[in-house]
């Protein structure tokens, strides 16, 4: 799994940190989502994949 944020779409709601505080964190410049870990080890795909689902801009990409 590879994941992206499109920072042009990201509206900084937190969802996908609050669904994967392993993976993602938000900027403290403008809050937007910075991804942690590209590459997430396995037992955080779920995790990764609810917070694409809950992205309010559809900003999490996974690949």
């Amino acid at each position: 799994m590879r994941i992206t944020v499109d920072h042009e779409r990201c509206v900084g709601a937190g969802q996908c940190v609050l669904s994967a505080p392993e993976v993602f964190d938000q900027s403290e410049e403008d809050g937007t989502s910075v991804v942690r870990e590209p590459h997430p080890a396995p037992e955080h795909h779920d995790a990764a994949r609810r917070a694409a689902d809950l992205c309010p801009g559809r900003a999490v990409r996974l690949d």
